[in-house]
């Protein structure tokens, strides 16, 4: 392992910022894939300026700035400004809509906001008495009215001299999660940078690493693993000017070969059921050999080799996180010896609570609790070892932003936060995850069912993209989004022919899908009912479906 100096120090984002500095000043930071990375110095130049633009613009310590924006270099360069000031940064994601976007900017009352241009009609007609400032990120330029602002000017330094304390806060993140209204989770400078240091632990990076960025950088997950941790290693990050659809990823990965990417389970899922699955069902002799498990391990490996050469062939670290990854998808990937890892956390944890490192996977697990962080199972099932999950440790949230009442019922006074996450753990401390304490269903004779378990039994059954199970009426319901360019695909001759055939082929298959499920899950968790769901169903930034939408 590299020089574990980075444990040195105090953790705040300056400090850490200084000491990198002082090491790989000349290391490329951040770019555009395709365009020249700015280097730690330059980033180094532009934060000084614009903390001295933020100053000439009435910001000051503890006031609030809001982040509108898509992922770029300048992001992670407004965001450090923002908070080496010892002001506070409120990451807003860009799928938020106009009315989230309005009660984050004034719950949070943000003097100042950085805003990428495509998302100027978020803030469009807004008007409040605190935001003063609009900037524009992609060149700093100010939008708007008002009689003091001065523009920014790329070789001004700061006038005020700034020291920032670990307790200091460092970010407001609204979580959309999903249930209802948004609250806003105070995280320190300690808090995202220890997390961001133990990230280390489990996979030592530096200046050699390169990071491909495809989730939001005001999403938690991203913000502390995608752009404090590399910065502590001195490694460079690549941003996409375009969703990361296969078609801008893959050429994005052949041209950086990026060693490390950080993910949610959606997108292995899609590549797996679209690309890996229906190349060995193609052939008959194929699809009956993928059912025997010593030739599936064959096949799986091979498909592994090809799927690591896409990912540009030097990944060593393909995390996964944010909602649970479908198991027959986990089985393929440890086949296929790729380099991927679970890791667990919430946004009131900064987020990392447990995780390992890809040669440590355990199957269906999400790794041990990382270093220093304390998670127990609280009051287990005598039969099943269930339980909520509660979590102890430097990175646990100061609470939630002017609601004492909502932080109360999360952190008790000892400083323990209830996760509302149930699960079990191991004989060696490895956490696995059953679902959300919320989502779970009481069953008629007051057994646990897991909505999340049942899905993921759904999801493994073919022209199925996404599913929901819900209660209703005390019955379980599977709402079930299918792939109908598949499904047409296959029964293209009879869509002409008569549409009654092809709605009937598609009841046929909702109803072999009822008989998969029910022979695969307990006798509680049976469904009665499956109905198709046209649409896809909104989502969350990690892409889990908001649930409170639907129940």
């Amino acid at each position: 392992m590299g020089s574990n100096n980075v444990n040195s120090g105090e953790m705040t984002f300056p400090a850490k910022f200084a000491e990198t500095l002082s090491r790989h000043g000349k290391q490329n930071a951040y770019a555009f894939v395709g365009e020249e990375p700015k280097t730690y110095d330059q980033v180094d130049r532009e934060i000084k300026a614009l903390i001295s633009f933020l100053e000439k613009n009435g910001i000051a310590r503890g006031d609030k700035v809001a982040i509108l924006s898509s992922n770029m270099p300048n992001w992670g360069i407004a965001y450090f400004s923002i908070t080496f000031m010892g002001a506070v940064a409120v990451p807003i994601l860009p799928d938020f809509s106009v009315t989230e976007v309005k009660n984050v900017l004034d719950h949070s009352e943000s003097k100042a906001i950085f805003i990428s241009s495509p998302l100027m009609n978020r803030i469009e007609g807004y008007e409040s008495d605190s935001l003063k400032t609009i900037i524009q990120i992609e060149d700093y330029s100010l939008i708007g009215k008002g009689d003091l602002l001065a523009g920014f000017d790329p070789s001004s330094v700061p006038a005020g001299k700034y020291h920032v304390e670990e307790e200091d806060l460092a970010s407001i993140i609204y979580t959309s999660g999903t249930t209802g209204r948004s609250k806003g989770v105070m995280l320190t400078h300690k808090n995202i940078t220890f997390n961001a240091m133990k990230g280390m632990v489990i996979q030592w990076i530096d200046e050699k690493d390169k990071f491909l960025s495809v989730l939001p950088l005001s999403h938690t997950y991203e913000n502390t693993l995608g752009l404090i941790l590399p910065m502590l290693g001195g490694s460079c990050v690549y941003y996409l000017r375009k969703p990361p659809t296969p078609a801008v990823l893959i050429p994005a990965m052949a041209e950086i070969k990026p060693t490390m990417m950080l993910t949610v389970p959606l997108i292995m899922e899609k590549i797996y059921f679209n690309k890996i699955l229906p190349a060995f069902e193609e052939k008959l002799i194929l699809k009956l050999l993928y059912k025997l498990p010593f030739f599936r391990k064959i096949l799986n490996k091979a498909a592994g080799k090809k799927l690591y050469a896409t990912f540009g062939g030097n990944l060593k670290f393909y995390g996964i996180g944010g909602a649970k990854l479908n198991r027959t998808v986990e089985q393929f990937l440890i086949e296929a010896k790729f380099p991927y890892a679970i890791g667990y956390g919430l946004t009131e944890t900064a987020p990392l609570l447990a995780g390992a490192n890809p040669s440590k996977s355990v199957f269906e697990s999400t790794g041990p609790a990382i270093e220093e962080i304390e998670l127990i199972v609280k009051n287990p099932d005598k039969k099943t070892g269930e339980g909520e999950i509660w979590a102890k440790g430097p990175n646990v949230m100061k609470g939630y932003y002017k609601e004492p009442e909502m932080t109360a019922e999360v952190l008790t006074p000892d400083g323990w936060f209830k996760t509302g996450d149930l699960g079990t753990l191991d004989n060696k401390n490895n956490l696995f995850i059953k679902g959300r304490l919320k989502n779970m269903i009481v069953g008629a004779s007051g057994e646990n069912i897991y909505p999340e378990e049942i899905e993921s039994v759904i999801n493994n059954f073919r022209f199925v993209v996404e599913s929901l199970v819900v209660q209703q009426k005390g019955k379980l319901v599977a709402m079930v989004h299918l792939n109908m360019e598949e499904l047409e695909k296959k029964y293209q001759h009879m869509k002409e022919d008569m549409s009654e055939k092809y709605e009937e082929k598609k009841e046929e298959l909702l109803a072999e899908l009822k008989d998969y499920v029910n022979s695969h899950v307990n006798k509680f968790s049976q469904i009665t009912k499956v109905i198709q769901q046209p649409m896809p169903f909104q989502k969350t930034a990690t892409l889990k479906i908001k649930r409170f939408l639907y129940t």
